[in-house]
């Protein structure tokens, strides 16, 4: 079989896997599981084998994939169902494969007895098909599509359990922040199409090499919009911490393999369009500077444990967006494919942990203990996953966060060719404080979680085997990705990655400084935490209590919300930020901004249509209404059945229309 046969299988799989489960999830619920993992493991195979036989893509001389038929022509621009596989496409789909083929074996054991799983299975596939599709386009309409398709399932699957307020709104946000920044992402399609004269990437690139830009500014400013509403980038990204509403391997999902990596190799895939205007660099830096350190002191003063992660995910993926400023995407592809493989453990782990504890919360969580001997499963896997995430040697994320910071060195110190100093500088400094603020939030995580004091843990049951043993699966790649960096050069057109002596030491000394400083911190109160009652249970604003996940699970009953303890002033996280801390918790107010800039005046401006429409024009179709009422009442009131008042009535008008006529005829 061809390698670009298999190719086409490789989105195809899943799509057809998500459609006969679907079909037949009433019908034949048996069936259901198996048409959830096999298309799913059969895709992640079939991408490992696409990327063996491409060998590496350029870096080792073999020429990209490419394959295109012509769809039904559109009269201007051609639009082609088109394939182009690099090495970095191949691997990134390989990302896709394995984290899809994880999260559908973790959701069979998560998600048992839920009565949504044959739809929530398919969503999935049709999600992990849509990703899948966007890697391996070679058609920037086609990856359009893709991209839609990924918006449209995060919609329902954050939305699972739509009973709850939480789970409603948390979709609609998403929904709708994403698609405010798909429009202007739009927009900027069409206008690179336009300048390049198709939507080909092979010929969008072949212009841009050859200065056939008219726009390039305009072009790459409109795209990043879309880039930051999808990838979740300073300041379209408060749309992700809401999104843990969803079924936590959904939030594994979209953070490690789908949804905001989209964004990222979006920009990978056309960064010499992005190169092409420095303002463009500019901007994205500045983006990647405030995303990493806003999200990471955000991230040191949340109690839901998948809140902390998820903007730990906003962070990293200010990592890549800082590489992809200072013009290296082998940089930022390699952290996308490091962060993959570690924040599907992160989030499966936390899975577990939300399963064992009854709680989201890290407060609640810090006043019991034995949680570690409970799940060592989970507690070995997720400091291994913290590690590398605080990228300490010799973890993966250690290797792919040195390959950004080398890169923005490089560019700060004039050494990249073609990314401004200043881009350079921006990320470079950003990204060492980000480090800091990275392995403080991972220690207090890892502390307030799996070294608690008080009260023994209450025992919510044993978690299933599938949960445990996809934690080691990928606990694999997160151990080992970093040692393979020599061989990955190749896939990246044979740019090395290998870390620098200065930014090793420099970066891994900041990082076990913040970590030093968060356990010092925790040292310091953990004797009130111990003192401290665990508190009420937090209670949704209408006052009935919440359930947290594991409690939705566990009783089958689709609801979210957290099992918080009251605040803990022994939280290292409030001792670190200080006055900052409750700005911090509450994302620095930007939703408020946001309900103050737009959703205000869009409610304003609905009620005063409603006015007019009630006061106004309801008026005039009323009074229509009355005025006929009124003429119907006189008409009827003057048909009395008596023949003399007709004929008086009639006499009467005829000696007003006379002495009207003889008024009309003097005057004239």
């Amino acid at each position: 079989m061809t390698t670009t046969t298999l190719a086409v299988l490789v989105p195809l799989l899943p799509f057809l896997g998500g459609v006969a489960g679907l079909m037949l999830g009433r019908t034949a619920p048996g069936f259901v599981r198996p048409l959830a993992v096999l298309p799913a493991l059969a895709a992640a195979a079939l991408a490992v084998v696409v990327a063996v036989r491409q060998g590496g893509g350029a870096g080792d001389g073999t020429a990209p994939l490419e394959a295109a038929t012509r769809l039904t022509p559109t009269g201007s621009v051609p639009i082609d169902l088109a394939l182009y596989i690099d090495g970095f496409a191949a691997l990134v789909a390989v990302l896709v494969g394995v984290v899809a083929s994880c999260v559908q074996i973790y959701s069979t054991g998560y998600l048992r007895g839920d009565a949504r799983y044959p739809s929530y299975a398919a969503l999935v596939s049709f999600f992990t098909s849509a990703m899948l599709l966007v890697v391996y386009s070679g058609d920037l309409m086609v990856l359009l599509v893709g991209w839609e398709i990924m918006g449209i399932c995060s919609y329902f699957l954050v939305g699972h359990y739509w009973e709850t307020p939480e789970a409603r709104a948390a979709s609609l946000k998403a929904f709708l922040v994403t698609k405010l920044g798909d429009v202007p992402f739009l927009i900027g399609l069409f206008a690179l199409a336009a300048d390049a004269g198709t939507f080909r990437i092979t010929g969008v690139l072949d212009t841009v090499a050859h200065g056939g830009l008219d726009h390039p500014t305009l072009i790459a400013l409109l795209l990043l919009a879309g880039v930051a509403g999808k990838s979740a980038q300073f300041p379209l990204h408060t749309w992700l911490p809401d999104a843990m509403a969803g079924p936590t391997p959904v939030s594994a999902l979209i953070h490690a393999a789908t949804m905001v990596a989209a964004g990222i190799y979006f920009v990978a895939r056309l960064l010499p369009v992005f190169a092409a205007s420095a303002a463009a660099l500019v901007v994205l830096a500045v983006m990647a500077a405030i995303t990493m350190v806003g999200s990471g002191l955000a991230a040191l003063a949340q109690d839901d444990i998948k809140r902390v992660l998820a903007y730990s995910t906003i962070g990293q993926l200010g990592y890549m967006s800082g590489a992809l400023a200072v013009g290296d995407r082998g940089a930022a592809v390699f952290h996308l494919v490091s962060h993959g493989a570690f924040k599907a453990l992160l989030f499966l782990g936390a899975g577990v942990i939300i399963h064992a504890a009854g709680t989201n919360s890290l407060a609640a969580m810090s006043r019991t203990r034995g949680l570690a001997k409970r799940i060592p499963d989970a507690f070995w896997t997720m400091t291994i996953a913290l590690l590398a995430l605080a990228a300490i040697p010799p973890f993966a994320g250690f290797f792919s966060k040195e390959s950004v910071l080398v890169a923005a060195e490089h560019a700060a110190l004039g050494d990249s060719g073609s990314a401004p100093g200043a881009a350079g500088w921006t990320v470079l400094v950003s990204g060492l404080v980000a480090a800091l603020l990275t392995a403080a939030y991972a220690t207090r995580l890892w502390l307030l979680a799996f070294r608690g004091r008080g009260a023994e843990a209450p025992d919510h049951g044993k978690q299933p085997v599938v949960m445990n043993a996809v934690l080691w699966v990928l606990a694999i790649p997160t151990i080992g990705l970093g040692l393979t960096v020599g061989y990955l050069a190749d896939w990246f057109d044979g740019h090395s990655l290998a870390p620098n002596f200065t930014t090793s030491v420099l970066s891994t000394g900041i990082a076990l400084a913040g970590g030093l400083i968060t356990y010092g911190s925790w040292r310091h109160t953990s004797a009130l935490a111990a003192r401290t009652p665990i508190g009420a249970v937090a209670a949704h604003p209408d006052g009935e209590p919440a359930l947290s996940e594991a409690e939705a699970i566990e009783s089958h009953v689709p609801a979210y919300g957290d099992i918080a303890a009251a605040p803990d002033p022994a939280d290292p996280g409030r001792l670190l930020l200080g006055p900052l801390h409750r700005h911090a918790a509450a994302g620095f107010h930007l939703d408020a901004v946001y309900h103050s800039l737009f959703v205000r005046p869009v409610l304003a401006a609905a009620e005063l249509v409603r006015f007019l429409d009630r006061e106004v024009v309801d008026t005039y179709v009323r009074g229509a209404g009355t005025g006929t009422r009124w003429l119907g009442a006189a008409v009827r009131r003057a048909q009395t059945g008596n023949v003399q008042t007709y004929l008086s009535a009639l006499l009467a008008g005829s000696v007003v229309l006379a002495i009207a006529a003889v008024l009309v005829a003097a005057g004239a």
